[in-house]
């Protein structure tokens, strides 16, 4: 047709931009390395500690006990794992409060595992130049061994990672055997192959996508920043206006600022970002920028900090106030749950006690003229060992205690002791009375709980 134009195509989506970062060096980037170190060190070698003859943290899902050093905890604690939720969710917004994404840089597992592959990557292709140099050349002969060979490296490092996270739910050792003889059960080698492809694909592959596009953290942060909050922040007013010069310029001669547009600061950062167009949610705060500018202001023999943790208040007026309401709340009320889960568990009960009435005969008369209640006891032992218990009733004077406790209960084990109580009625001024029963292991006397139950009598 006469005058028809071609229909323009037009993408929705811009395509991914490769980023290849610059090694850095720094105290921040000390500080990153460190907490790489310590973080997967903790992770890979946790599970191989014996302890008391057995692995020192292990999740026994079929056995439902979870063993963390001497620490043995049972579904009836969950209340626990609630509370460490609780705990680190607030830990997430305190910290974040002062400091920002301390978090995002330092602590997540995208950041810690993203960072060791990046070195395999450097080890084995070169620095970022030679990366980048790499990606346009052709597929040949070198190309392709430094790929196989990176990628190689990067699954059975993964692979090693998926089974060391199956190793905290499965013995290590087992699971080693059960690997080498290939007799692993279905949810073990899942999770093992589930576990290695999520490494390999979130820090081989995906990277800073998962910081900028999957991550929630980042788009809710700002809630919980004010303006002083510290963040990583570019000094406009004196690195502006930037521009290229020799070390012997004078830049108030130039009519320039501090910043040289060098672009390190955007050739340092994991996820590309430009931190000179100010603060941005695709920053994780790793401080990458940090060091690398203050290197090149060393060179230029200007005074650091042109790129730094500061605040927007001091960025503005030179005076901010890390110490404030918010802070205070979320510090305070931090220390009470911390207080209150430490207390908890150091006084865990080891034996678990619920006491249930015969509903079908609330109370009877026995041929001695005594009142009997009759209860049943669960006892859960949730210590290590095995024991006989004991029944204990206090509350009245002349309390008859008769309880089923012949057998022994092992660790972990649920058992139903059926126990008659008798009174004399003379005793029972009221027509319910409070009792105080307790359990006890014979061999232990520290393995005890009780609980109160109600005594009835005729009318």
């Amino acid at each position: 047709m006469e005058g028809s134009t071609t229909p323009l195509q037009q993408e929705l989506y811009e395509k991914r931009q490769t980023i290849h970062p610059r090694q850095v060096t720094g105290t921040f980037a000390t500080l990153r390395v460190a907490a790489v170190l310590v973080l997967l060190g903790l992770y890979y070698i946790v599970p191989w500690i014996p302890w008391d003859g057995r692995q020192a943290v292990l999740f026994d899902m079929p056995a439902r006990k979870f063993y963390i050093f001497g620490l043995v905890l049972w579904p009836q604690d969950f209340i626990f794992l609630a509370g460490l939720l609780i705990v680190a969710a607030l830990s997430l917004f305190f910290f974040t409060a002062i400091a920002g994404r301390l978090w995002c840089g330092y602590a997540c597992p995208q950041t810690v595992w993203t960072e060791v592959f990046m070195w395999i990557e450097r080890r084995i292709e070169g620095d970022r130049n030679q990366r980048i140099k790499l990606d346009k050349r052709p597929m040949d002969a070198h190309k392709f061994r430094l790929r196989f060979t990176k990628h190689g490296i990067w699954i059975l490092f993964s692979l090693w990672t998926g089974y060391t996270f199956v190793g905290y739910f499965t013995p290590i050792l087992e699971l080693g055997s059960k690997i080498l003889t290939f007799s692993t059960g279905p949810w073990e080698t899942f999770w093992v192959l589930f576990y290695a492809f999520a490494t390999y694909g979130n820090a081989g592959w995906l990277r800073e996508q998962v910081c900028i596009y999957m991550c929630p953290y980042a788009r809710f942060q700002s809630a919980m920043f004010d303006r002083n909050t510290l963040i990583i922040s570019y000094d406009e007013r004196r690195g502006e206006p930037r521009g290229g010069r020799r070390r012997s310029d004078d830049p108030e001669k130039l009519g320039l600022g501090s910043c040289i547009d060098c672009t390190l600061c955007v050739q340092v950062c994991p996820t590309g970002i430009d931190i000179r167009d100010g603060l941005q949610y695709q920053c994780i705060g790793c401080a990458a920028c940090v060091d690398v500018c203050d290197q090149v202001m060393d060179k230029m023999s200007y005074p650091k900090g042109l790129i730094r943790y500061t605040t927007e208040n001091a960025l503005e007026s030179g005076t901010t106030r890390l110490v404030r309401p918010r802070v205070i709340i979320y510090g305070v009320i931090l220390l009470a749950l911390v207080g209150a889960l430490v207390y908890g568990m150091l006084n865990r009960a080891p034996v678990e006690l619920d006491i249930i009435r015969d509903r079908n005969v609330l109370y009877r008369v026995t041929d001695k003229g005594l009142v009997e209640n009759v209860y049943t006891l669960k006892i859960l032992n949730k210590h290590h060992e095995a024991h006989r218990f004991r029944v204990e009733v206090e509350g009245l004077p002349g309390v008859y205690v008769n309880a089923d406790t012949d057998r022994e209960i092992g660790s972990g084990e649920v058992a139903e002791i059926t126990t008659s109580v008798q009174i004399d009625p003379v005793d029972l001024k009221r027509p319910s009375t409070e009792l105080r029963f307790r359990v006890v292991a014979e061999d232990d006397p520290l393995v005890v709980n009780e609980d109160e139950a109600r005594f009835l009598k005729p009318l």
